[in-house]
């Protein structure tokens, strides 16, 4: 029987897309701390580089717009020259959008695809040469609880994170003979100073939605990506894990003591 490990990053390189702050930050913070090493990709430069630099000697930064396949292919020149091997990937990088159904552009539709669908459909291909020849890897997509249900006025980006389970499904199936494992997160209701500016708060109450009465953090996140890059989930492939305090579990039940 295969000895049971905890989420230990020891020596493992991973890049993690959008990771300048948010859930992406969260998640590089604990690949650090679990001794693994982290390329952060975004946009916004300044922010990234100062994450990497808090995060000391382990950790990289690169510009990146996951939307262009150049960039990509950058990326994972930039990882392999900085720490000479990859063995993980966080998908992470996306943008938010909303409104009614009927309502949404043609325009503002390809565009979210482009950025929540297609980067991580390129992203994933980038990186498998580099698994390969480390003898495999985990590959992580963040999708949505959006990715799970049926969520109002989430059209395009709901069609982008449902798409993102279809193809991490089959990529799983695919490169499983590689020792390439391919998971999704789903986070739901996540505080972040985004969240907190449409009335989201901390702790107990913070987000009725969920059974657990409460919106998640960013840090609730990470934990759920670095247990599937490490190898405590060794056998744990073409999975969802929803980090969402039940939301797309049910209707919440309220039970109360009377005393």
């Amino acid at each position: 029987m295969t000895e049971l490990q905890g989420p230990n990053l020891t020596d493992k390189v991973v890049i993690i897309t959008g990771a300048a702050g948010g859930l992406g930050a969260a998640s590089a913070r604990q690949v650090v701390a679990g001794g693994g090493k982290v390329v952060i990709t975004d946009l916004q430069e300044e922010a990234g580089r100062k994450t990497a630099d808090d995060l000391g000697p382990n950790a990289r930064f690169h510009a990146h717009n996951v939307a262009d396949p150049a960039q990509w292919q950058a990326v994972v020149d930039f990882t392999l020259a900085e720490f000479g091997r990859i063995d993980g990937l966080v998908n992470n990088a996306g943008v938010t959008a909303g409104g009614p159904f009927a309502e949404e552009s043609l325009e503002n539709f390809e565009r979210v695809i482009k950025i929540n669908l297609t980067g991580v459909w390129m992203g994933m291909q980038a990186v498998i040469p580099a698994m390969k020849a480390a003898g495999g890897g985990s590959i992580v997509n963040i999708s949505s609880a959006a990715g799970l249900m049926g969520l109002p006025y989430t059209g395009s980006y709901s069609a982008a994170k449902w798409a993102v389970r279809g193809i991490g499904k089959t990529a799983a199936i695919e490169l499983a003979g590689d020792k390439i494992r391919v998971n999704s997160v789903h986070p739901g209701m996540i505080y972040t100073p985004m969240t907190a500016v449409v009335g989201i708060k901390p702790g107990e109450g913070g987000y009725p939605k969920a059974p657990m009465g409460r919106a998640g953090e960013a840090e609730e996140v990470g934990s759920a990506v670095v247990y599937l890059l490490s190898d405590a989930a060794s056998y744990v492939t073409g999975s969802e894990l929803a980090v969402d305090g039940g939301w797309t579990a049910g209707p919440t039940v309220r039970n109360t003591v009377e005393g």
